[in-house]
């Protein structure tokens, strides 16, 4: 086993951030959490965020919760991927909770989906089911800011997606919408509920949603760095 000595603090520069990244990489999720003395679930069903709360503390991130970047002072976000045999992702990426109210004014160059996807360090971790979580293996981190054409292109997804809360047809929105990025319902059950712009203007009550990267984007971010 790799030696790897949590930090406890937050990294102070890029290449520090990256060292620590690639000393993670061929550890499995079962090596890491034996380090920093951390239960492994026997599943994820319900506990989908352990594993990138694991690499946050290993990493030094500090945002948790917080709409801001989980590296703020770097301005780079953490995602973990999880892949199959052939590196293909096997879900969408979530980004962030996409706002239903008070929508007029946002800009794209000011969104919190652009702030949390202007600079990512993806980790890549081998999700196939049949693997305990325990044995599925971190593969080779790696850093990415989007090119002006994926730029371009997510602002549209974006401007798309965003012109039809403000028209009040949140309701009509489905995850075919959006080339790179979709909005998919975003809670643990149908019973959650948020406020909403209607067709006429009023407030709705509906389920609370998020901006997810499509699987098919995520895919050719890992082809076009490990060189498939």
């Amino acid at each position: 086993m790799k030696q790897y000595i949590f930090p406890n603090q937050e990294p102070k520069s890029t290449a520090q951030l990256m060292s620590r990244a690639e000393t993670l990489a061929g550890l499995t999720l079962g090596e890491l959490a034996d380090i920093n003395k951390i239960k492994v679930p026997v599943n994820f069903k319900r506990e989908k965020g352990w594993t990138g709360q694991l690499l946050e503390r290993c990493l030094g991130a500090t945002a948790g919760s917080k709409s801001e970047q989980d590296f703020a002072k770097l301005g780079i976000e953490l995602k973990t991927i999880p892949i199959d045999e052939n590196c293909f992702p096997l879900e969408t990426t979530y980004v962030c909770y996409a706002p239903l109210l008070d929508v007029a004014g946002i800009e794209w160059r000011s969104s919190n989906v652009r702030n949390k996807i202007q600079q990512v360090l993806w980790v890549p971790i081998d999700g196939r089911r049949e693997i305990p979580p325990r044995d599925r293996r971190i593969a080779t981190p790696f850093l990415w800011t989007p090119s002006s054409e994926q730029d371009h292109q997510l602002r549209m997804d974006w401007e798309e997606l965003m012109e039809m809360i403000s028209l009040g047809n949140i309701e009509n929105i489905t995850a075919k919408h959006g080339q790179y990025l979709q909005i998919r319902p975003k809670a643990a059950d149908g019973s959650a509920l948020t406020d909403a712009i209607g067709k006429n203007g009023q407030k709705i009550q509906t389920r609370p949603r998020g901006f997810y990267l499509r699987k098919e984007f995520t895919s050719q971010l890992l082809a076009d760095y490990f060189g498939l």
